[in-house]
């Protein structure tokens, strides 16, 4: 797996008074929840015989590779800011007979097809254990994304009480439903704030819509 990254200097990052901040002073994330509108992906969905939780894996996975912010990361040990090449998608596969989850290290691709065709294969092999298997040890560049199927929800909250060191994003994401004629969906966006505002967190939405009306066939607003 690649895991190649670079080391920031952090006396010329562009966020280094924030970052000092965020690591000395106020120890802390940043999360929001708000629903975005996947009418159209869920449409192109079922239009194409695709598996719309797939489909917006791959369309997250994207966007959080699209921008540095999103791919930091801290070595604790040298005291190093870094930025990783690519980041990848943790995702889960529940046990109904347990009521409990596998991990599922799903490598990003840009490649849809080959992200798609992987992703499944990686959910259909999880299916067969019952091991939880997480294994952040040796994969650093990964991000959280758990989709919570049974509740469409308001607001979610992650709690890292140690974690301001952790700088993967950690994305939620639940069921979606119908408000006016459209089928809104919940998502959560956890970030460390020594690498993230407001305005990235919320970033990461305004590009999901965009990353959705073009895969869709849609128009970008």
């Amino acid at each position: 797996m690649n895991m190649n990254y670079r080391v920031i200097d952090k006396e010329k990052y562009y966020r280094s008074g924030v970052f000092r901040h965020f690591t000395e002073d106020c120890k802390c994330s940043t999360s929001m929840t708000a629903r975005i509108d996947v009418t159209d992906l869920a449409n192109h969905s079922r239009r194409t015989g695709t598996k719309f939780y797939i489909n917006f894996l791959y369309l997250l996975s994207k966007v959080l590779n699209s921008r540095d912010d999103y791919k930091m990361g801290y070595l604790w040990q040298s005291e190093e800011l870094i930025c990783y090449d690519s980041i990848h998608p943790v995702q889960y596969v529940f046990h109904e007979d347990m009521e409990t989850c596998t991990p599922v290290y799903t490598t990003y691709y840009e490649d849809y097809e080959v992200f798609y065709r992987n992703a499944v294969n990686d959910v259909e092999r999880a299916k067969k254990t019952r091991e939880y298997g997480l294994d952040m040890m040796n994969h650093p560049n990964w991000f959280d994304a758990s989709y919570i199927s049974w509740l469409s929800y308001d607001s979610l909250n992650v709690e890292l009480p140690d974690g301001y060191l952790h700088f993967a994003p950690i994305i939620n994401w639940g069921k979606y439903r119908e408000e006016n004629g459209r089928l809104m969906m919940p998502v959560s966006v956890r970030l460390n704030h020594a690498i993230a505002d407001g305005f990235l967190v919320a970033n990461v939405y305004r590009l999901l819509e965009k990353e959705i009306a073009v895969f869709s066939g849609g128009y970008i607003q």
